[in-house]
């Protein structure tokens, strides 16, 4: 008897009125959004050009969805082409069934198209997004839990996963959580580029290939746990003998490529350091022009306010005097009138005397 085990959704879509709502295509689309925002925030720090790996993302997103696909159908055409099957399910993509070499290889040619359409190098393209490939495809894995797909042998184990669906052969059940250990290595993945990047600045594409490297390391053993359907070769599954081959060209890649174009590119994007710096001349300009308004607003105030207390000082004197009592000798003397007083007082104080 399980103590405890995950839960598997009862079903993988829900409605909203007439809109289905389904879990395998809503992880997939959260998973290209933070695989485009921590590209962008990578690349924008190698010095490119905001807005460049959505760009490019436009050409690569669907290149990969439809290069998965046809993986998928080509290694699992029994699945849609034998007796009794339905060949138009192969175009049910919503329904799962996406092969990740596939969607990688494809997805490299959109790629390229799009960065050709804006002048930008293809493997420095490649070292930024690659973290955000693998974040992608650890949410993208959750999808296959929607789907009650992608499970191991069956296991007793507290994290076991619970199968209930009977579709295609499948048996209820708890079985060991592939999916979860993808998602799980692909998080792992995905921090040890961004250490590694950081740590020796690899570049001309040794990021990514580390990325797929470190991927095919983990699912060569996770693929060996998986129970479902697969062709074998030798005794392997073919997707072994895929993550093997491609981790070996993964390896290849970069000891070649650190020996012929050893460090980093220099310049990720043409123009886009000229553009950084015509916005920064162009603010400092704005800055000063600023500046210069600001004092002469300044300016025109205090000479404003130097008018004002004039006014107000010129006002403010004639009150003074009749509070003081004290007048400036403003006798003309040129005044007749002011001359005969004078004149009477003195002709008084000469008669006194006589007296």
């Amino acid at each position: 008897m399980e103590l405890a085990f995950i839960p598997s959704p009862s079903r993988g879509v829900l409605h909203l009125g007439p809109v289905p709502l389904r879990g395998y295509a809503f992880c997939i689309i959260i998973g290209v959004f933070v695989a485009v925002w921590l590209g962008n925030r990578r690349w924008i720090a190698r010095g490119g050009r905001p807005g460049t790996v959505a760009d490019i993302a436009v050409w690569a997103v669907p290149f990969g969805l439809i290069g998965g696909r046809l993986y998928h159908v080509i290694t699992d055409y029994q699945l849609y082409f034998s007796e009794g099957r339905d060949w138009v399910d192969a175009f049910k993509i919503w329904e799962g069934g996406l092969g990740i070499w596939g969607a990688i290889a494809f997805g490299a040619v959109g790629a390229w198209i799009g960065a050709r359409r804006r002048g930008v190098p293809m493997p420095a393209y490649a070292d930024a997004v690659a973290p955000g490939i693998a974040l992608a495809q650890a949410i993208g894995r959750w999808g296959n839990w929607f789907n009650q797909e992608l499970y191991g042998k069956a296991t007793d184990l507290p994290w076991a996963v619970e199968i209930t669906s009977t579709a295609d052969g499948r048996l209820p059940g708890t079985y060991h959580p592939t999916f979860l250990y993808e998602s799980l290595w692909c998080i792992g993945v995905a921090l040890l580029v961004i250490w590694a990047d950081r740590r020796f600045k690899l570049g001309h594409g040794r990021a990514f290939a580390l990325y797929v490297a470190a991927y095919c390391a983990g699912r060569f053993w996770i693929e060996y746990m998986r129970v479902d359907d697969a062709h074998h070769i030798l005794g392997l599954r073919l997707n072994n003998w895929t993550a093997l081959l491609v981790f070996l060209l993964a390896v290849l890649y970069i000891v070649l490529s650190a020996r012929k174009r050893p460090g980093r590119e220099a310049v990720v994007e043409p123009g886009a350091e000229t553009a950084a710096g015509d916005a920064g001349a162009a603010g400092e300009k704005d800055a000063k022009e600023d500046a210069g308004a600001a004092s002469a607003d300044a300016g025109t105030d205090e000479a404003d306010d130097a008018d004002d207390a004039g006014t107000a000082g010129k006002t403010a004197s004639p009150d003074l005097t009749k509070a003081t009592g004290t007048t400036e000798d403003t006798h003309d003397p040129a005044d007749p009138e002011r001359a005969e007083d004078a004149e009477a007082v003195k002709d008084g104080a000469d008669s006194a005397k006589k007296g």
